[in-house]
């Protein structure tokens, strides 16, 4: 999900009490949302609702790690509150496109936005072509 707005790859971080390495965001959490997203139609669904707030909470928690600043750091620098970085973070608000430029000047970057994978209707057919000749 964190491709759909850069191609930033997450970190990967040391959990101390592990002998491997972990994502910041917690391994254990994304595999219990893959049983979940598996067995639970409506969560799914749910999860695909909020595909791009859910990458954008991503890469907000990663950003913040790395700089290791905490919730309330990133909000004085930002000049907002504790509970709108809350929100960020949860996955279910989309940010406005200033609210993401402060967010980035906060965490000393800028805002990126691309778009990937557009295939034209002839490139399909050429992809469809191609996929039929190999069968």
């Amino acid at each position: 999900m964190t491709q759909l707005l850069n191609n930033d790859k997450i970190g990967i971080m040391p959990r101390k009490e592990a002998s491997h390495w972990v994502n910041p965001l917690g391994q254990d959490a994304r595999r219990a949302a893959a049983r979940r997203r598996a067995t639970d139609p409506k969560y799914a669904d749910l999860e695909k609702k909020h595909e791009v707030a859910l990458a954008i909470a991503d890469l907000v928690i990663l950003h913040r790690t790395r700089t290791r600043l905490t919730q309330e750091d990133l909000a004085s620098r930002m000049r907002t509150s504790v509970s709108a970085i809350s929100r960020l973070e949860s996955g279910f608000h989309i940010p406005s496109l200033e609210t993401l430029r402060k967010l980035a000047a906060a965490l000393g970057g800028r805002v990126k936005i691309d778009i990937v994978d557009i295939a034209t209707s002839k490139k399909r057919q050429q992809l469809k072509t191609r996929a039929v000749a190999r069968t």
